[in-house]
């Protein structure tokens, strides 16, 4: 009986801002709505010279460190145990407290208290044995990438993921290295975006590996401008990213991605260059109308011997709009295409201020758009709509 006491014991005090941030990172794993009632909570882990901070989904897991080494950190652990503590609630607490340091002491039975200033909760918390072992990732290959390029690359490409579990590999980004190149890829059959990025030097991946969208659209947020490089990891069924004192384990889709090589166009017979800048503001304007309608489509005509774009939209209900796009260039024959404006929006915001190359097939074919700069490493492909 004695030897369950006093494994329950934990007590630490830690300056609060440091805990926050640390706690904001694990509960991006963590859901109110999950069916295994352990994973409501977080897991807390005190060691001899760290405290360890873990949140799990079935889907992601995060765990991170403090380190009693961090100055700001100003951890003092005078007993090392753990508990898991429901994250919402305990972390509705821990922000809410008056002082910048706060003491956590957990007592027999799990309950725990946290005290700051002159601030006292008691909470009940759970048996950390009950916790999901994070998984093992045992890979013999490492990727480093730099974290700016990476998080660039899963916001370029994650606006092109499906959101219909009905094919479940569609929402995830599609990871394949040749060589020295990480390519990125993702289709939600409607349009799609692909990057590619140069590594250091090039590496043997076990095979190609899709990522949940939503995974990775997590782990983006968190890498901010303090975070310079990020380690990838695969193994069988789990891809473990690493960055300042963070694992972040993301599960893998099963099954096989479609070839998406031979969506790509290969020639065209319309092109147009222009600032993306300036025609995300001609489609939002278009779009005001095209929302208000039934259906959300835009057209844009080419008439290419007067290098002339047309953008316009019609909506019987509410009216229509029409306007000319400021372009670079125009070459090759004329063209009148419909789309939903929405993919066109979500393409160009991705390529920021650049000057694009839009180019066409047909009026029923994919059309792709590139940076002017960078043509290899960037596209993104939109089909159009059928209007009659």
């Amino acid at each position: 009986e004695s030897n369950i006491k006093e494994f329950c014991k934990m007590k630490f005090t830690i300056a609060r801002n440091t805990f926050i941030k640390k706690l904001n990172a694990v509960q991006r794993a963590i859901s109110s709505k999950t069916t295994i009632p352990i994973l409501t909570g977080l897991k807390i882990e005190a060691e001899e010279d760290r405290l360890i901070l873990t949140g799990s989904n079935t889907d992601i897991s995060i765990e991170t460190t403090i380190s009693t080494n961090d100055e700001e950190a100003h951890l003092n652990i005078e007993s090392t145990g753990a508990v898991v503590l429901t994250a919402r609630f305990f972390g509705d607490i821990v922000k809410k407290l008056p002082d910048n340091t706060m003491l956590l002491e957990v007592k027999d039975g799990f309950q725990t208290t946290i005290t700051s200033g002159a601030s006292e909760f008691k909470i009940n918390g759970l048996d950390a044995n009950n916790f999901p072992h994070l998984p093992e990732v045992d890979s013999q290959t490492t990727i480093t990438l730099k974290a700016d390029v990476f998080s660039e690359m899963i916001n370029e490409t994650v606006i092109a993921v499906s959101n219909q579990e009905s094919r479940p590999i569609l929402t995830g980004i599609h990871f394949t290295i040749e060589g020295n190149k990480l390519s990125a890829v993702a289709t939600d059959s409607h349009r799609l975006s692909q990057r590619v990025i140069n590594l250091p030097e090039p590496i043997k991946m076990p095979e190609d590996i899709i990522i949940p969208g939503k995974s990775l659209l997590e782990l983006s947020r968190m890498l901010d401008d303090e975070i310079d490089t990020i380690t990838l990891q695969i193994s069988e069924n789990q891809a473990l990213f690493t960055f300042d004192e963070t694992l972040f384990y993301s599960r893998l889709l099963e099954g096989l991605y479609p070839d998406t090589s031979r969506l790509i166009p290969k020639e065209s017979s319309t092109e147009m260059e222009f600032e993306a800048p300036e025609l995300l503001a001609s489609i939002e304007r278009a779009s005001l109308l095209s929302h208000a309608g039934r259906n959300n489509v835009v057209k844009l005509t080419i008439n290419a011997a007067n290098k002339q774009a047309i953008i316009s939209g019609d909506s019987p209900e509410v009216g229509n709009v029409e306007e000319e796009v400021v372009t670079k260039d125009i070459v090759g024959e004329d063209l009148e295409i419909s789309f939903n404006p929405d993919y066109l929006k979500d393409a160009l915001r991705s390529f920021g201020h650049t000057s694009i190359k839009m180019a066409f097939t047909s009026a029923l074919r994919p059309f792709t758009l590139v940076p002017t700069e960078d043509q290899e490493n960037f596209i993104q492909l939109i089909t159009p709509v059928r209007t009659f």
